[in-house]
């Protein structure tokens, strides 16, 4: 059974891929179990800003919530089986522990995701 100190581990690596793009972003949450990027952007439905991306920790495993992939699912077409057996629902991904591949993965999938938001001037 995966501890708390793997899924700090796990959270760890998910914060990395979230940090580089602080600066152009809203740090709503930065504390040892939360961080949380919202955009600057007001969306135009809800007059919120546009969430982009988080990293949990929670009970039973690390959460990674990456918006861009539910607003624009093709983001989604090639993505390794792997990564896609650790979705929970449609723009969350979970993990119990750290995995160097799917992280570099998930790496790639944050800036295909903020290219398109900039690409749609969200950013």
């Amino acid at each position: 059974m995966s501890s708390k100190h793997d899924f700090e581990a796990v959270f760890n690596d998910l914060k990395r891929i979230l940090r580089r793009y602080e600066p152009e972003m809203d740090v709503k949450a930065d504390s040892d179990a939360n961080y949380y990027l919202d955009t600057f952007k007001m969306s135009q439905f809800n007059k919120k800003p546009v969430f982009f991306a988080s990293a949990q920790i929670k009970k039973n495993y690390a959460s990674y919530y990456l918006m861009p992939v539910y607003a624009f699912p093709v983001l989604l077409e090639g993505i390794s089986g792997e990564l896609r057996q650790r979705m929970q629902g449609k723009s969350c991904f979970n993990f119990k522990e750290t995995d160097a591949v799917l992280v570099a993965e998930l790496e790639r999938l944050t800036e295909l995701g903020y290219n398109k938001y900039k690409e749609e001037q969200w950013i």
